[in-house]
């Protein structure tokens, strides 16, 4: 990730572990960066939304990112009456 590139935190843990949404430049595609803290080696792991909001995954961080994009999905779909 290069330092123009925006990111929008997700959820910090009590620990000191972050977890950021970020887009890649090349595609468009959103994805979650999670960065471990330091005293855990400070290790970075990028998901996809997919994998990261797979079924049965219900931390505060998959709960923070289900709470930033649930307006986004409801305005998109279509409204029946």
């Amino acid at each position: 990730m290069g330092p123009s590139e925006p990111k929008r935190l997700i959820y910090a843990s009590p620990n000191g572990d972050r977890w950021h949404l970020l887009r890649a430049p090349g595609t468009g595609l959103s994805f979650v960066r999670h960065t471990g803290n330091m005293a855990s080696g400070g290790h970075v792991t990028d998901f996809s939304l997919a994998t990261f909001l797979a079924s049965g995954r219900n931390g505060p961080e998959h709960q923070a990112l289900r709470r930033l994009i649930g307006p986004l999905v409801g305005a998109a779909a279509p409204r029946h009456p």
